[in-house]
């Protein structure tokens, strides 16, 4: 936008949108309203209006701000794992890292960054804006998906990795509604039935000498 062009117009842009990103994080996205991310990012309430067309554009950028922030930390623990083939269980484990989180130190999971994740697929039915993002967030889990399973010596067909991500997905849903939930432990649970179908071990070359399983 050409009112943003200035260095401060762009620090100020990036400001309110990072405020916006940590609302949507800390409460929802019905928590971006102007006077809260203005307030956050101390600056002026006009200030919202000034640089965004609407608060659905703010939304929206908010959004996406947090999905390449997901994506990011999603690809240096891909990039973490080395070359080396892997049984089930090794590979479920991996899988699950990757599209939940690995536990912290208490030994539970980033709760608010998976209702994030969710409460993004049910509110591009609502923003229209966010279609691209999603489309785009899909896309890219695919192929860092593929890339980790190609690390543990696995081949894939698109319509697995749809499968796997499915398996996650309905695992994370159905375990955030527990009341002690651990949507990891399900989601590995049933992994464990169908990565071997899904996924199996990539054909090894003659000579190869990759008939080696990880843990």
């Amino acid at each position: 936008m050409a009112i943003a062009a200035t260095p401060k117009g762009e620090r100020r842009r990036q400001a309110l949108v990072e405020a916006a990103a940590d609302l949507v994080l800390e409460a929802g996205i019905d928590a971006v309203r102007h006077r809260a991310v203005a307030t956050r990012a101390h600056l002026p309430l006009a200030s919202t209006t000034y640089y965004f067309e609407s608060l659905e554009d703010l939304v929206a950028c908010a959004v996406n701000y947090n999905s390449e922030r997901e994506l990011d930390a999603m690809r240096a623990r891909v990039h973490q794992v080395q070359q080396l083939p892997r049984s089930c269980e090794g590979t479920a484990d991996l899988i699950v890292d990757l599209l939940i989180g690995s536990r912290n130190g208490d030994g539970g999971i980033d709760r608010e960054q998976l209702i994030f994740r969710y409460e993004r697929f049910v509110a591009t039915a609502r923003y229209p804006e966010l279609r691209d993002t999603q489309v785009r967030m899909r896309e890219q889990v695919d192929v860092l998906l593929s890339d980790l399973l190609g690390r543990c010596g696995r081949s894939v067909r698109p319509r697995g990795l749809r499968r796997l991500v499915a398996v996650v997905d309905g695992a994370v849903l159905g375990g955030l509604g527990e009341i002690d939930p651990d949507p990891r432990s399900l989601a590995r649970g049933i992994l464990l039935d169908v990565v071997e179908t899904v996924a199996p071990p990539a054909a090894v070359e003659v000579g190869g000498g990759g008939n080696r399983s990880g843990p």
